[in-house]
């Protein structure tokens, strides 16, 4: 390696030099087009970068050589300065991918032929010292068995100490804005010669309007738990920072991040890009559909070379669920399952407050956080820090998977982590601001998208095992045997849950339904569910046969069994059976070696191995979801209320018939009693109907009042049937029509009459009567209104009939002119009184005829 240059080398005039002059240079000189392609490559670089001239003439230096520095602060400066026509850009960086990690100071100028970019060493940093203890740990004390995963979990990722290089973080008192930590490059931000930020006021640093937003939001309360202010501000220089400002855990902490000069320059994410992908996710029907379409729009948005969907399962294991890659990636990820320690639990908890995580270069060097000495001792909390450093053992994780660059943003669906989406580069690789934010938002639509999929399904089956339930409780109100109205009906509790196999164990009586073990097995299952369920209601498990192994002779039929106890004394259970299905599960690596143990201040180590591992899986059924659990206690509790609550009763009563009878005589009076209020009730309503009518000017409303009046006159009659019968389901329909006509001719006034033929002691059903009464009332209201051969002087011919096996003829004939032709077009009377009689004839399936006789004559029948 070039020895390192001292402080204050005089840079040479390098378009004067010849190849040979440059070579002898301690300094990396690079020559380079206006697109960044290498040009010129002297020895020094190549002792720098461990690469030989041959090797990367004609490249992109920024893309393909030293893609840690295609970043703005770096590239983006070329680029800029090459608008520009001249520039000479001076600044140190910290290089993380040469042989060894490098502290250099760069030039980057503009040259006679083209531009040049110098390298002078500063300082060779080591592999740094959290990558020492991991490669020490890998070294030495590799071994094959697994350890404790809860080591990883115990891991405090979220105060790491550092940052990541291509941002500048402050840390600030939120009362007084006084900046009591920095990260040590907070130079970059500040004029040439100004004090590092510690122990200055936040406004002499930042600029004032930006303060003041800060101000406002943590008065009112409104920048903390995740939630931040964004703005892009001007620094010294004219420079523009992307600045984020959130307060968590008694701190004020600002990022900053140098932005694009042009959006063409780092492909930054435009709003139509966005609104489009939505859009196509928005119109996926399936899961696995709109898995796929955000894999490739955030894989189109971002440049990643691969963009996984991964999803959690229940017990927080992974798959990746879609994937979209380039081409030269290899392997794919698809299908594979990984374990959960893979993302420990506290890393979960962290994914689940901070949504995105975006890393440019896995093998950068972090940059410390300092504190003022009256600080504390308390590390600067950076669970919401968009820039915080990763865990050493995350990043050997990577390297392992062959990983540089990478992206995970939250999948949250109803509050909960559902997943991530995850972006993959082989390379170092730079996601601008915008983007990273479009690929947010564009995340937050697909969770979006996976609940309104999710909801929809999950809807449609609760609704159909709901109507199955329902049909089940209705017939417990309607048995005497709960067992037989569970099991033996047309709707069975096997119907519920896709389960195979279904029972009720009450005390020792064993009830089974479908494919189930043997009765005895069963009362084993139940002794062993009444000792485990203690207090509980309710057990279930998918993997029955590991939880009980005596029943591991019933694998095949019982490996998920649903177990609800009914009532307090839990004699009874109701028992759901599952099937095994014997399946594959593909793992990326062996799932029972997930962690290695490490030394020294790493205290475990990531696996090393992601080839495809196959388990087969015996003794296992397809889980119950909780809402089905639910279900099925909401069915027990309707178990014990409707049903044993009435054989309890039922017993109590077994001796006492007499007292029995004396509560059905008393209930028979109570109920005729009922109907004599009603009536009376609906007698006064509609005598307050015609007192309203006779003070209402406007001809309609007084016949409307009138027709309602007598709609509940005639619903009255019925109830005084009921109160006179002798069997209070029924009702004597020919005295019931009796009494009605009487009313209605008294309320139509004198000149009308009505003569009825009704045959003695015919008896129909309660909701029979009502239909037939409000028929009639529209009928002879509308023959005294509209049949009438002189106005106020109409008479009705009304029969009531029987015709056997249980038929009704309801006869109505006036004394009229007869309906004119076409009347089915433009029928007379009201419209609602027509809609009534069809309502009518439709609820107790009868029809109609209507002729002129001569005058109209409507004759209804009813079986």
């Amino acid at each position: 390696m070039p020895q390192v240059a001292a402080p204050g080398t005089v840079d040479p005039d390098l378009d004067s030099l010849t190849s040979d002059e440059l070579d002898r240079l301690d300094l990396g000189v690079i020559g380079l087009d206006p697109t960044g392609r290498i040009l010129v490559f002297n020895d020094a670089a190549s002792a720098l970068s461990g690469l030989s001239r041959e090797a990367v003439l004609g490249r992109n230096y920024f893309r393909e050589i030293a893609p840690g520095t295609n970043t703005p602060g770096f590239f983006g400066r070329f680029l800029s300065g090459h608008r520009r026509g001249a520039f000479d850009e001076r600044f140190e960086f910290v290089f993380g991918r040469m042989p060894q990690p490098l502290r250099a100071r760069v030039r980057l100028h503009s040259g006679q032929a083209h531009g040049w970019l110098t390298i002078e060493p500063l300082e060779s940093l080591g592999v740094g010292a959290p990558r020492e203890a991991v490669m020490a740990a890998i070294d030495s004390r590799f071994r094959a068995e697994p350890v404790d995963p809860g080591l990883c979990e115990r891991e405090p990722i979220h105060i790491p100490g550092s940052i990541q290089p291509n941002a500048v973080m402050l840390a600030a008192d939120p009362e007084t804005l006084t900046v009591v930590a920095n990260s040590t490059n907070a130079g970059e931000i500040l004029p040439a010669g100004d004090p590092l930020p510690i122990g200055r006021p936040l406004a002499a640093v930042l600029p004032l309007p930006f303060i003041d937003v800060i101000r406002a939001r943590l008065a009112s309360g409104t920048l903390g738990d995740g939630r931040s202010v964004r703005r892009t501000l001007r620094l010294d220089g004219g420079t523009s920072y992307h600045a984020v400002a959130h307060a968590h855990a008694g701190r004020l902490i600002v990022e900053l991040e140098r932005a694009p000069e042009n959006p063409d320059d780092f492909a930054e994410a435009r709003q139509t890009d966005t609104e489009l992908a939505v859009a196509r996710l928005r119109a996926a029907e399936t899961l696995a559909g709109a898995a796929r379409i955000a894999a490739l729009e955030i894989r189109a948005l971002t440049g990643f070379e691969s963009v996984l969907v991964y999803r959690f399962d229940v017990d927080w294991n992974g798959e990746a669920i879609a994937e979209d890659k380039d081409a030269e990636w290899g392997r794919s990820l698809f299908g594979l399952r990984f374990p959960a320690s893979d993302i420990p639990a506290q890393a979960r908890a962290l994914y689940t407050k901070a949504k995105s995580r975006f890393v440019v270069d896995r093998d950068s060097v972090p940059v410390p956080l300092v504190a003022s000495a009256d600080a504390g001792n308390a590390p600067v909390d950076l669970t919401f820090a968009q820039h915080r450093t990763l865990s050493p053992i995350h990043l050997e994780y990577q390297r392992n998977l062959g990983v540089n660059g990478s992206m995970s943003i939250s999948i949250m669906v109803e509050n909960r982590l559902w997943g991530l989406m995850i972006g993959h580069h082989r390379r170092p690789h730079y996601v601008a601001p915008e983007t990273r934010a479009a690929a947010t938002v564009l995340t937050d639509a697909f969770a979006m998208r996976v609940q309104e999929i999710e909801a929809r399904s999950l809807w449609a089956e609760r609704q159909a095992h709901l109507d199955t339930e329902g049909r089940l409780v209705r017939e417990l109100t309607r048995a005497d045997d709960f067992v037989s109205a569970l099991t033996a009906g047309p709707v069975t509790i096997l119907d519920l849950f896709g389960a195979t196999g279904a029972g009720i164990v009450t005390g020792g009586r064993v009830t089974l339904i479908g494919t189930a073990p043997p009765e005895a097995a069963v009362l084993g299952i139940a002794a062993w569910l009444r000792d485990r369920l203690g207090t509980a209601t309710s057990f279930a498990s998918s993997a029955f046969t590991i939880d009980l192994p005596a029943a591991a002779p019933y694998r095949e039929i019982a490996s998920g069994v649903l177990a609800i106890s009914v009532g307090e004394a839990r004699e009874t259970l109701l028992l759901w059976f599952r099937p095994e299905v014997p399946s594959t599960v593909t793992w990326g690596g062996d799932p029972r070696k997930p962690v290695l143990a490490g030394s020294g201040p790493v205290a475990v180590l990531p696996r090393r191995s992601f080839e495809r591992w196959v388990e087969e899986r015996t003794g296992f059924a397809a889980p119950w979801a909780p809402w089905q659990v639910s279900l099925a206690e909401s069915l027990a509790e309707a178990v014990d209320g409707v049903v044993l609550r009435q054989r309890r009763k039922i017993d109590e009563l077994t001796g006492l018939l007499a007292e029995k009878e004396k509560l059905l005589i008393q209930k028979d009076i109570l109920t005729r009693e009922i109907d004599h209020r009603v009536k009376n009730s609906l007698q006064i309503v509609s005598s307050f109907l015609q007192m309203q009518r006779r003070q209402i000017a406007d001809a309609d409303a007084r016949q409307a009042f009138s027709d309602t009046s007598a709609r509940v006159m005639s619903v009255a009659r019925v109830h005084d049937s009921l109160y006179q019968a002798e069997r209070i389901e029924e009702v004597d329909l020919g005295q019931t029509i009796e009494s009605l006509c009487k009313d209605l001719a008294g309320i139509a006034g004198e000149g009308h009459a009505v003569d009825l033929t009704a045959e003695t002691g015919l008896m129909v059903p309660y909701r029979k009567a009502v239909a037939l009464s409000l028929i009639a009332t529209e009928l002879v209201t509308n023959a005294f209104k509209y049949g009438a051969r002189v106005p106020g002087e109409g008479r009705v011919e009304v029969t009531v009939s029987g015709a056997g096996s249980g038929t009704v003829k309801l006869r109505v004939c006036d004394d009229g002119v007869g309906l004119p032709d076409g009347w089915e077009n433009k029928p007379r009377g009201t419209g609602l009184g027509m809609k009534l009689i069809r309502a009518m004839l439709d609820q107790i399936n009868a029809r109609l005829e209507v002729a002129n006789t001569p005058g109209a004559c409507f004759t209804v029948t009813t079986t």
